[in-house]
């Protein structure tokens, strides 16, 4: 017997007709690179959104064609999101922040027929047109008067969707027809496409509204830090709207005085964003004697967020932070570090070792522990293992059938992180399968080293990797960028990891670096720091 409800597909186009129809007069507020405000409504974001779905029809886009966009975040890349996905066209965001010839791979593995763009990648356009034969037409995300100088022939946004009407019927597609395309970092060989469906990012719109996720509300002012070419910008471009929250994007500039200043100007109560970002505004704020005034709560992912940023958010300025994991495969958002109904019950120090952990499994998802060989081992919260992840939201096959068969014979996609599952139900990364440091036999958790290491007053950042031992296979050493004035010397750094991890996780060298290498998504670069400690060795080998 089936069921007797209305069988209306989960397309995304619902999702800002709702915001439109019912929340229309929310604001929405965008900041572009000179530091200009500009002021939007749901409402008119989607009557734009429209335009760009009658735009893309004239210039011949169909159901199932990429369209790729190249910028930060702003109210005329959410219009283009939107226009994109409801006519049934593939949205595909391509990072600035990529080296040109990993760009020039994604857009042309991808396909893409259009090209819209932030005006400050001009040049890059520049060079990657040559390289992307599928490219027909490059629109720049500003109005004529900002339209840059090209030797190729471009058209300002704002022209480009002038003198379309805003009625356009969107949808009328399967639900599991594609709707978004984003590329993996491609830290191991080539990046690989995870090819959205419009079910899937309705569903984890839906996950990560719940209270014990991310939480929104239309009563939220949403600072959407995190961008639009990652990941779904966590999936906040589907679930700000959902519930009508006031969304303000900050554009191109990430400083911790432009993002403390938007901040305070808009009263945001909910931003999400990667530690780097926050280490920057925490630094800000301290330098400069600065206090919230309106932000409850953030979300920190994209890696693991060291206990010192945690505690200086609630203690100095009564912010609860929220971490989260997931990866691009996961929609992307998979565990929230949310406190259940016994975690809520303990101490404020006992709460602290749930909140320095991923958290818990979103409504929706199964989630495992394997060794290498398949076989799964246990939760309690101390026996690491390989993370299998299934689910509605998550990737069963990559873009073009790159990297063939992803999943195993149960169904469950590999990670590629290694991870504990405890009693609670708490998942933990204690680090990337590739980046661990296997010592002896052991495991060592390069993470958490790290985590401990930034919680001195004299290090900025800091990353643990392994190198080569002849009798352990590996051995960890922490490099670490200091604070802009501050000092420390490898017997400081080792007295203070003395006693807070293993005896034998010790590592066994600290190097002091200018920079930590960072990724164009914000994480620890760690094949760049692996490639510049080529030809160093352990102090034991220099010594004997």
């Amino acid at each position: 017997m089936m069921g007797l409800m209305q069988d209306v597909p989960l397309t995304v186009d619902r999702i800002l007709d709702h915001a439109a129809n019912w929340q229309g007069n929310r604001e929405i507020v965008s900041r572009d690179a000179e530091g200009r405000v500009t002021r939007s409504t749901y409402a008119a974001i989607h009557a734009d959104a429209k335009r760009v779905s009658n735009a893309l029809a004239a210039e011949g886009i169909k159901q199932g064609d990429r369209v790729a966009t190249m910028g930060w975040n702003s109210a005329r890349h959410l219009s283009a999101w939107y226009g994109a996905a409801g006519m049934g066209a593939v949205l595909h965001t391509l990072n600035p922040r990529l080296f040109l010839e990993q760009i020039a791979y994604i857009a042309n593995h991808a396909g893409d027929r259009l090209l819209i763009a932030d005006p400050a990648t001009a040049d890059l356009v520049e060079e990657l047109l040559p390289q992307v034969p599928s490219i027909e037409k490059v629109i720049f995300f500003c109005d004529a008067a900002s339209l840059p100088q090209t030797s190729f022939p471009a058209i300002a946004f704002d022209d480009w969707i002038a003198g379309q009407t805003a009625d356009f019927d969107w949808g009328g597609f399967d639900e599991n027809a594609a709707c978004g395309l984003c590329y993996t970092s491609g830290t191991t060989g080539n990046p690989k496409g995870v090819l959205y469906s419009h079910r899937s990012n309705y569903i984890h719109a839906l996950m990560t509204l719940q209270r014990d996720a991310l939480g929104l509300s239309a009563r939220d002012t949403v600072l959407l830090v995190v961008p639009m070419y990652h990941a779904n910008a966590w999936g906040v471009v589907y679930s700000a709207p959902a519930v009508g929250a006031r969304l303000v994007l900050p554009g191109q500039r990430m400083d911790g005085e432009s993002i403390y200043n938007l901040i305070e100007q808009e009263g945001v109560t909910y931003s999400a964003a990667v530690p780097t970002v926050w280490q920057m505004l925490l630094q800000y704020m301290q330098e400069n004697g600065k206090r919230f005034t309106t932000l409850e709560r953030v979300t920190i992912g994209g890696s693991a967020c060291p206990e010192s940023i945690i505690r200086t958010f609630r203690d100095d300025y009564g912010v609860d932070v929220i971490q989260g994991w997931g990866m691009t495969e996961t929609s992307p958002l998979g565990t929230v570090s949310v406190p259940n109904a016994s975690v809520a019950a303990k101490s404020e120090p006992e709460q602290m070792a749930y909140k320095l952990k991923q958290g818990r499994l979103l409504c929706g998802l199964e989630m495992k522990l394997v060794d290498d060989a398949g076989n799964r081992l246990p939760h309690d919260g101390k026996t690491p293992g390989r993370l299998m992840i299934k689910g509605p939201t998550i990737a069963g096959a990559y873009f073009g059938g790159e990297g063939g068969d992803v999943l195993d014979a149960e169904g469950f996609f590999d990670t590629g992180d290694v991870s504990t599952i405890d009693g609670e139900g708490y998942m933990q990364i204690t680090d990337r399968a590739k980046d661990v440091v296997k010592s002896g036999g052991e495991w060592i958790s390069s993470i958490e080293i790290e985590n401990i290491a930034m919680g001195h007053d004299a290090v900025a950042n800091a990353a643990v990797v392994g190198v080569s031992h002849p009798k352990w296979d590996e051995r960890p050493i922490l490099l670490c960028q200091l604070k802009p004035g501050a000092s420390a010397t490898a017997a400081d750094l080792t007295q203070y990891l003395d006693g807070k991890i293993a005896k034998w996780w010790m590592p066994d060298d600290v190097l002091f670096v200018d920079d930590i290498p960072l990724g164009p998504t914000g994480k620890i670069d760690k094949k760049a720091i692996r490639a510049g400690l080529e030809g160093y060795k352990l102090p034991f080998e220099v010594s004997r």
